[in-house]
Order: C-alpha cells, then sequence, then structure tokens
C-alpha cells in the first residue's frame, strides 16, 4: 500500500531553510505564501522536480534523450511521490501554425471525421492538415494569412519627393532608388504628393498601365514604388537582416489569404463537407456550437471518433474555454487560456494516484469563472489523485483540504514553514497571508480628472463588434470583463492604434549571465567604482571580459553534458564559484568583493554600496517589492509577476514624457499582501502625468482604478461590447458588478 503523505526532509532548492514538511496524498493541497518566499521552490523545483526525473529515470537511454530534462532538487530525502503532470502558466506559444486545435488534439479528431465520411472523398486525414504539402493551401502555405503591402503607410502626402515624401528607406531625396523616380521627368519633385492628381499618385506607387497613362511616360523598365518594395523585401528567400525586418514590420500587415480565405487548406480539401459544412467552416465555429453540430454525425463506422472530439470538446466547456475556436492561433491566448487548454487532456483521464502540480490556475479567470476552476480541482482530486496548487486566490484557499504556507517574507527572509493546516484555521492564524485576507481596499469614490481622451476607433479584433472607444488619459483605467470578453484585443487595437509601452509577463531575458545588475543599467558603474578604487582597468571587474575566470570563462560553474542522464553543473573550483580572478577578488569597495556585490539583494545594496547612483537605480527595484533579489541572480529564474514587476521599475526609472502604459494581468504571482505595493507603483506613473491601462480582474485593483470599460457580457461571440464605461462606484448590472458586491 502506498503511503499517504510526501514526505519531505532537508529541502534546500534555492530560499528553502532545509525545509521539513509531510503533503497529505489524495488530497487538494495550496500553497500560498508571499511572492518570493519560496512555495514555487517547493512545489515546483523540489516535489515536481524529484517525481519527474524519477519518472524519466524508468525509460531506456534513447527514450531518456528526447524527453524533459528534470534538474534534481537539493533535499535530504522524498518519499511517497507519483507521477507528475505539471500544468503551469507558460504561454503555450509555439508559432503561426499552432493553433486550439491542434493543440488539444481535437484537430487531429476532425481530420480523421472528415477523411472517413467527407463528401466528396479527398484522401487520408493528412489531405486535411495545414501542416502537411497534401493538404496546406499552396498560396500561403497552410498559414491562413500573408504578408502584403502596406500602401497606406509609404507615402508623406503633405511632402514633396525632393522632401522625402517616399517614407521607404532607400527611396527618399539621397536615396539609393530616389532617382528612378525624381529624375525621369515624369513626376513634379517640388510639388507636394496632395496637389498631385490621383492617376498620378497610382503611376508612382504601381507603375504598370497606371505609368502608361501619364502624359509623360516614364522609362519600359520602370516599376512602380510598390513593385520594387515587394521585389526587394516580399520575394526573397535570403535571411533577413534586422534593418529588413523592422522595415517589413513598419510598412506590411498581414492579410486573409485571398486564395483559401483563412481556411489554410488547399481548394479540394476546402470542398469536402460534413453534414453541410467544411472543415474551415467547423474551425470558426464557437466549441460550443460545434459541439452541438458533431452530435448530430449518425454514421456508425465514425462513432469512436465523434465521441472522442466531443469528450474533448466537452472538456473544454467545463473549463470555460467554449467562447473558442479551433482555428485559434496558440501564439494569441493569454497565460490563463494556455493553462486551461493544457488541462484539456487530462479531464478524460481514468489514470489515478498521479501528482496533479498548477501554478496559480485562477489566472486570467473572471471572479464569476473560478467556480469552473475549482470544480476541476475537485474532480481531479475525487478520482483518486493528489491536486497540488499554488496561488493566491481566496476562492481557491476556501475549497482546499490543507494549506501549507511557505515565507514569512521573501527571499532570504523566506524559505520556511510557516502553516499549515485547514482554511478556517489560517484565517485565525497571525501570518502574512491571514493578515491580507482581513484586508479589502476600498472603491475609489474621488477618481482623478482626465486630461483628455485616447480612442480606439472602429475595432473589430476577434469578437469586438466594431468597437469605439475613448480611453481618458492622466488617470488609471481597467478592463474589465469576463474571460473571453473582448479585453485583451481592445488592449491588442489601442497598441496598435496608438504608442504604448507594453508591459507583460514575457520573460525579460533568456540569457543566464543577465541579472538585476545588467538589467538595471548599473554592470557599468559597478565597474568604475572599483576600477577608481583599485587602479585596475573597469574590464577587469566584468565576468564577461578579462576578469572572469578562465576556467568557468565566468559562469561560476561547469556543466557536463552526460547524454541521456541528466547533465551535471558543478561549481568550479578554481574560482569556487565567484566567476573573477583571485587578483580581481582581492580588490574591495567598502569590504566588498564584486563577487560579494552579487551576493547581496536589492535592499541589502541600497544600504550597502558607496555610490549614490547605484543606489538610486536600485530603489526602483525596491520599489516594486523586489528588494528580496540578490543582484547576481539570473533573470531565467524570475517568475511571470516578477518579470512583469521588473519592467515596471525600468519604467519609473525611464518614464520622462506622458506616455500610454499597458500593463496585462499585473497581479499574477503576487500575494494579497503585495498588491498594494503595485497600487502604489501604479499610482506614481499616473501622478507624472502617464495614462495608466490595465487589464484585470483582482477585486482590489478595480476598486482602486479612476475609470473603468466593463466588456461582455460573456465570453466569445456572446462578448466584444462595452457594458459599462465610467466611474467604478457606479458600475452596476454586470457580472464584475457582481462580483464586487459579492466580497
Amino acid at each position: 500500500m502506498s503511503p499517504r503523505t510526501i514526505r519531505i526532509r532537508g529541502a534546500r532548492t534555492n530560499n528553502l531553510k532545509s525545509v521539513d514538511v509531510d503533503v497529505p496524498r489524495g488530497r487538494l493541497v495550496v500553497f500560498v505564501g508571499v511572492s518570493g518566499s519560496g512555495k514555487s521552490s517547493l512545489v515546483f523545483d523540489t516535489i515536481a522536480a524529484e517525481a519527474g526525473h524519477q519518472l524519466t529515470e524508468t525509460f531506456p537511454p534513447f527514450a531518456r534523450n528526447r524527453l524533459p530534462r528534470w534538474t534534481r532538487p537539493d533535499v535530504d530525502e522524498i518519499d511517497g511521490l507519483s507521477p507528475v503532470v505539471v500544468i503551469d502558466q507558460r504561454r503555450i506559444g509555439g508559432n503561426a501554425r499552432s493553433t486550439v486545435g491542434t493543440v488539444t488534439d481535437a484537430w487531429t479528431y476532425l481530420r480523421l471525421l472528415f477523411s472517413r465520411v467527407g463528401s466528396p472523398h479527398v484522401g487520408e486525414s493528412n489531405h486535411f492538415s495545414f501542416n502537411d504539402p497534401a493538404g496546406m493551401c499552396p498560396t500561403c502555405s497552410g498559414l491562413g494569412e500573408v504578408v502584403v503591402s502596406a500602401v497606406d503607410r509609404f507615402l508623406d502626402l503633405d511632402r514633396s519627393l525632393a522632401q522625402g515624401a517616399i517614407l521607404l528607406p532607400g527611396f527618399g531625396n539621397g536615396g539609393y532608388w530616389y532617382s528612378q523616380y525624381a529624375d525621369i521627368g515624369s513626376f513634379d519633385v517640388d510639388t507636394p504628393l496632395r496637389d498631385w492628381s490621383e492617376a498620378q499618385r497610382a503611376a508612382l506607387l504601381y507603375g504598370g498601365e497606371n505609368a502608361a497613362r501619364l502624359g509623360t511616360r516614364p522609362p519600359k523598365d520602370y516599376e512602380g514604388v510598390v513593385q520594387r518594395f515587394e521585389r526587394i523585401y516580399l520575394h526573397t528567400s535570403d535571411d533577413l537582416s534586422d534593418r529588413k525586418q523592422e522595415t517589413l514590420a513598419r510598412f506590411t500587415r498581414s492579410a486573409v489569404c485571398a486564395d483559401c480565405g483563412g481556411d489554410r487548406l488547399n481548394e479540394a480539401s476546402r470542398s469536402a463537407t460534413v453534414l453541410g459544412h467544411t472543415i474551415g467552416q467547423l474551425a470558426r465555429m464557437e466549441v460550443t456550437e460545434l459541439t452541438e453540430v458533431l452530435r448530430r454525425v449518425s454514421d456508425p463506422a465514425v462513432a469512436p471518433v465523434v465521441s472522442a472530439l466531443v469528450d474533448r470538446l466537452r472538456a473544454m466547456t467545463t473549463i470555460g474555454l467554449g467562447y473558442l475556436h479551433l482555428g485559434r492561433a496558440t501564439t494569441s491566448l493569454s497565460g490563463g487560456e494556455s493553462q486551461r487548454v493544457k488541462t484539456v487532456k487530462h479531464l478524460g483521464s481514468s489514470l489515478v494516484e498521479m501528482l496533479y502540480v498548477f501554478d496559480e490556475p485562477t489566472v486570467g479567470l473572471h471572479p464569476r469563472d473560478v467556480a469552473a476552476m475549482t470544480a476541476l480541482l475537485r474532480q481531479l482530486r475525487d478520482k483518486g489523485n493528489t491536486v497540488l496548487v499554488v496561488e493566491h486566490d481566496p476562492a481557491v484557499m476556501a475549497i482546499a483540504d490543507q494549506i501549507i504556507e511557505i515565507g514569512p517574507d521573501a527571499g532570504t527572509d523566506g524559505g520556511t514553514l510557516v502553516f499549515q493546516g485547514t482554511f478556517d484555521q489560517l484565517r485565525a492564524a497571525r501570518t502574512p497571508t491571514s493578515t491580507a485576507l482581513a484586508a479589502q481596499a476600498p472603491v475609489v469614490t474621488a477618481p482623478r480628472t482626465a486630461t483628455g481622451t485616447i480612442t480606439v476607433a472602429d475595432a473589430t479584433r476577434n469578437n469586438l463588434r466594431n468597437l469605439t472607444v475613448d480611453i481618458p488619459t492622466a488617470v488609471f483605467t481597467v478592463l474589465t470583463g469576463v474571460a473571453g470578453s473582448g479585453k485583451s484585443s481592445l488592449a491588442a487595437e489601442l497598441v496598435a492604434q496608438h504608442d504604448a509601452v507594453v508591459i507583460d509577463q514575457r520573460p525579460v531575458s533568456a540569457n543566464r549571465r543577465s541579472t538585476p545588475i545588467t538589467y538595471t543599467g548599473i554592470a557599468a558603474p559597478v565597474r568604475r567604482l572599483f576600477a577608481k578604487h583599485s587602479g585596475l582597468p573597469a574590464g577587469m571587474f566584468s565576468a564577461n571580459s578579462e576578469g572572469a575566470c578562465p576556467d568557468c570563462h565566468g559562469l561560476g560553474v561547469l556543466y557536463t553534458d552526460l547524454a541521456f542522464m541528466d547533465g551535471q553543473e558543478t561549481v568550479c573550483q578554481t574560482c569556487r564559484g565567484q566567476r573573477f580572478t583571485s587578483e580581481v577578488l582581492r580588490h574591495r569597495v567598502n569590504g566588498l568583493s564584486i563577487a560579494d556585490i552579487d551576493a547581496l539583494t536589492v535592499s541589502d545594496a541600497i544600504q550597502r554600496v558607496p555610490d549614490q547612483a547605484i543606489r538610486d537605480a536600485l530603489r526602483h527595484l525596491e520599489q516594486v517589492g523586489l528588494g528580496y533579489l540578490r543582484l547576481g541572480q539570473p533573470l531565467t529564474t524570475l517568475s511571470g509577476g516578477e518579470c512583469q514587476r521588473i519592467k515596471i521599475a525600468r519604467e519609473l526609472r525611464d518614464a520622462a514624457e506622458p506616455s500610454l502604459y499597458v500593463l496585462d494581468e499585473p497581479t499574477t504571482g503576487l500575494h494579497l499582501r503585495d498588491i498594494g505595493t503595485l497600487l502604489r507603483i501604479l499610482d506614481q506613473l499616473v501622478d507624472r502625468g502617464h495614462t495608466v491601462v490595465v487589464i484585470e480582474h483582482h477585486l482590489d485593483v478595480i476598486r482602486h482604478a479612476d475609470w473603468i470599460i466593463d466588456l461582455g457580457p460573456g465570453p466569445g461571440r456572446h462578448g466584444g461590447r462595452v457594458l459599462y464605461e465610467g466611474p467604478v462606484a457606479q458600475l452596476a448590472g454586470t457580472p464584475t458588478a457582481d462580483a464586487l458586491r459579492a466580497q
């Protein structure tokens, strides 16, 4: 009989301080704690990592080479583990070929269905795959979209040719191709293009018959601006330079493929129908509607296919994704949507005694939708599985069998077991989480006055219904609404139509050498500080340059690839992990070596580094609640919420002229106690004259806003409308209003 607990002794991964804890098996256990306390280090980097490693070890070497690698945790002992399924917040991403249908395997079943009972018969299921040459549209190569010239951006009609009316690189006065238009005698180079006739502008842009009709015909080899641009930029197969890519981003746009109409498939595959619908038409239906259509397929030969497909679609509806369609690109999904899509394939599993690990499963969910996610968590538990959840939402804590709090604070001040018990016991305890649960932010009753408006005009992205919305400037606006109501689409339109600083949760670096020192721009001042005190060149104090340890090249560790076994990372014996040569390490400033600087936390450095400019640069990190980060900590180790806050810190440092800031769920990864810190930071931006627009579900953030734009009433085609815009205190009659009143 398997043990009834996961027994952990001496867990020391990251900031964990030799934690001993027994986690009950077959239960729903929620792990809480302030941001950076160590809860993820315990759940993901210790429990899940060891379970994943031990499962991988059961496969032969050939298979292990192709399986995910797990870094074994620093722990004395772990017993009672099961095979683990990790469902995290990382966006599914992929590329333009990855869709909701492909990532959930629903498209595989749909292709099989059409290959068997589609009329006319086209061929095997690969003929309905837009990722296979047998099925893909030859014009767009199965992408459904083509890149076309944004001709409306090519010209400045208020300028003449001599003044640089052609905005494309190389086409302006003095550019390589300027003489092809200015010196051929066909165009007036000194008259603003607005004063030209339509025929003249068409000849300039398109050439061909348009040019032939001019009174002064251009040379026979004349190319219009559009023709030449597309030949140079769109019809070349070479690797594009950064400059060419920037030009393409500025002067092109994506358009639906004219041949396949966005269906991605070739003509034969588009002709087949089931129940009178093509596969492209079904791909554009919302999952709820598609489910009802497919239930009418009665051919017994494909009954197993239909059953499996309908089960998969129902699972999507169960977890609140019924508003999606199978053709939706995964790159457009939010972190919360990505996480729920990943759970779909596990809902129908009959496996038991599994270990499911969730990372903030309520991210991206409106309070109205949280009940569907908590029901899913309980369903997985009731099948006989162990469900571990890292979460900040009180609604998830309330349904837990047990709560484990790690803390009490972040970084070096965390990493200990603070509490273990029920939700009611937690509320009566005196911990950071229980204290935060008892507090609630008030609704703003005296909102700031806007200085003007920014208009989003005629937005039709995704489910937006020709929406025109005015965003007030120099105030704090929150976009709300149920999941799938159109918030992200409206924010994307805002960014597309106006210059904006976007602060999302994407990683700030993919380079392990990037640290808070490099990101905040204090690396050079730190090196100069040590150079001044030592007399050595500043380059000697760079781990990427002259002063780096010659054996580990400034990394502090040596990595050995062990093929099918886990790669081995060992501390460099030459520099003992300090990254620099012994000569460099001898020099100190205020008693600190350059390696000691790396080991300081942001808060410690503000107190101990004797340089005002360095302290000022770090103070912004402390203001956003990241004072616990070590200066030498790789940015690749930061969570999504930490990434977002470090970006906010940089903007606080760089913000000068009034700008538009758009933030995507900035409370992700934040403990209830840290919400107040975030709001103070956003207030600072607004008080400096900036406009702040936030997509958010957290009720404390909504209460704090000056202006709310509430979308809905439902998801997908049931949303895309503005239900209310105005002060938060007057919001009524919407799901968001109901949630505010209920708490």
